[in-house]
């Protein structure tokens, strides 16, 4: 390693990047996985570092003469010749260059200091805290940005090699192209998608900004085909007016461009002339902290105090929104749930303080209430670290309290329930125990078919209405729970999920206060 690569964090603040406040779960939730197991893994290694050290003290007393081994410190100096000032590099050093395994590892050097930073960020008193590869800290950030090179359109598994068109986002290339939301995608280049999944028609639609892709849409069954030419997307925000000409705007993330998009659509509906607002704070896990106050001062008059940052020294900063940007809609609904976090936390408060004409339905918010920073290395990897709390307006701190709703209305119990991929072999009949058989009788409740029980147990009540699904849905009436009947139980739930807003209560609820 040279020692350019040596070097630690950047001293210039330019090298800050704006993560000053985020949600835990920003990466998407396969990387977070990874990166659980990644810190697993660190345990398991450092465990075992910590054995070896052991040994070696144990062997430097057996062999050496008593006065050696007074302490398990100098026996490791004694025995490995290692200076106890700089241990980690004297590790480092040994396991790269004496280690049984290095030469087997592709730039072990790395590989082992990555190991050790993930070990020394990962800690009980703060999750928030971590290292980050110079991949992970890409996905992450894009991951708040929300921002890729597409056509602009989102699009669920309709099933049958169908691909429902359910959002085109504002000032797209799709939208530009005359494309619908209610289209469905039926070729794509040339390209039947009957066998595709949607990973595959993602991989095809998106690609170098300026190319083109060819993508046929079935519309009242007919097939229009569009050259739609490629460009950056930013999709942090989506709007539309709703009947009764209740405007609708959900923010996904707090992200670089999401002040801009808001205010896009915010202008479409002031053009509608709508007056009354849902925001949809659903699974906002967070973002930057000056796009929560671009986002904030578009809905809040004057400049009032939006959030404190109070340090360890007791110092306190207050963040105050900007004089003369915000929008004359009222009332406002502020739809949370237990995904709402961070920066979409702070904006809660923030509206709820500073207006009296909100009212927050849905579920208690996720709780988080510190502020990160990310620092970047050299090579791209980053430490992303706590260094402050955050409180509201009026004093309170959300950390793993969360925010209690005014109108407390629970999504349906699936809609949260993490589940399994059944192996192709799964099948499971009258009698059977397991989570398979628990969330099949989740999605049958939700999609009203009503089975008389949702623990996971196969029963015949159970059985019957899983029949009646398999005939509505053309599949082969066993009663039987296998992988294809599973499978489309998923896919039905999703359909029904975005595109049947009767199935959604929270929304139901904020439209019913709206409409009076």
């Amino acid at each position: 390693m040279s020692e350019e690569e040596k070097k630690t964090l950047p001293a210039e603040e330019d090298d800050l990047i704006r993560i000053p406040v985020m949600r835990h779960y920003s990466v998407p939730a396969e990387d977070y996985e990874k990166l659980k197991k990644k810190h697993g893994h660190l345990k398991i290694i450092m465990a075992c570092l910590a054995v070896l050290c052991l040994l070696l003290g144990w062997l430097a007393g057996s062999v050496l003469p008593f006065a050696y081994s007074h302490s398990l410190q100098n026996s490791i100096n004694s025995v490995a010749g290692m200076d106890s000032s700089d241990k980690f590099s004297s590790i480092l050093r040994v396991m790269s260059e004496d280690w049984f395994f290095a030469p087997d590892i592709e730039d072990v050097g790395t590989r082992l200091t990555d190991q050790a930073l993930y070990g020394m960020t990962t800690n009980e008193e703060d999750p928030h805290t971590s290292y980050m590869s110079s991949e992970e800290i890409e996905s992450f950030t894009q991951s708040i940005n929300r921002r890729f090179v597409g056509i602009g359109i989102q699009y669920i598994d309709a099933g049958d090699g169908m691909f429902l068109v359910e959002r085109v986002f504002r000032s797209s290339p799709a939208e530009a192209a005359g494309v619908q939301a209610g289209d469905f995608i039926r070729f794509v280049n040339g390209e039947s998608t009957e066998d595709m999944t949607s990973e595959d028609i993602s991989d095809r639609v998106r690609g170098e900004e300026g190319t083109a892709v060819s993508v046929g849409f079935e519309r009242d069954g007919e097939i229009i085909t569009l050259d739609i030419t490629r460009a950056p997307i930013n999709n942090t925000v989506f709007g539309e007016i709703m009947p009764g000409g209740i405007g609708y705007l959900e923010i996904m993330q707090f992200g670089d461009s999401t002040a801009q998009e808001a205010r896009g659509y915010l202008e479409d509906f002031q053009d509608g002339n709508v007056q009354k607002l849902i925001i949809d704070l659903r699974g906002d896990g967070g973002g930057y902290l000056d796009s929560l106050r671009a986002v904030a001062s578009l809905f809040i008059s004057g400049s009032p105090v939006i959030m404190k940052q109070v340090y360890s020294d007791g110092k306190v900063e207050e963040l105050r929104s900007v004089d003369g940007l915000a929008f004359d809609f009222s009332p406002v609904v502020l739809l949370v749930d237990r995904n709402t976090a961070s920066a979409a936390e702070v904006f809660t408060l923030a509206m709820t303080e500073n207006r009296d004409d909100v009212t927050t339905i849905g579920e208690t918010t996720y709780g988080k209430g510190t502020v990160q920073i990310t620092r970047y290395f050299n090579d791209g990897s980053a430490l992303k670290y706590t260094t402050s709390k955050w409180i509201s307006s009026q004093g309170v701190w959300v950390n793993g309290t969360g925010i209690e709703p005014v109108l407390a209305v629970p999504e349906h119990e699936v809609i949260s329930t993490v589940y399994a991929e059944m192996p192709d072999d799964g099948s499971f009949d009258y009698d059977s125990v397991s989570e398979y058989v628990r969330f099949a009788q989740l999605c049958l409740d939700y999609l009203g078919y009503g089975p008389d029980r949702t623990d996971g147990y196969m029963s015949r009540g159970t059985q019957d209405v899983l029949r009646q699904f398999q005939q509505d849905t053309g599949l082969e009436v066993t009663g039987i729970l296998d992988q294809t009947t599973y499978n489309t139980l998923i896919s039905r739930l999703i359909l029904d999920w975005n595109t049947n807003q009767a199935h959604d209560p929270q929304l139901q609820k904020a439209l019913e206060v709206l409409h009076g």
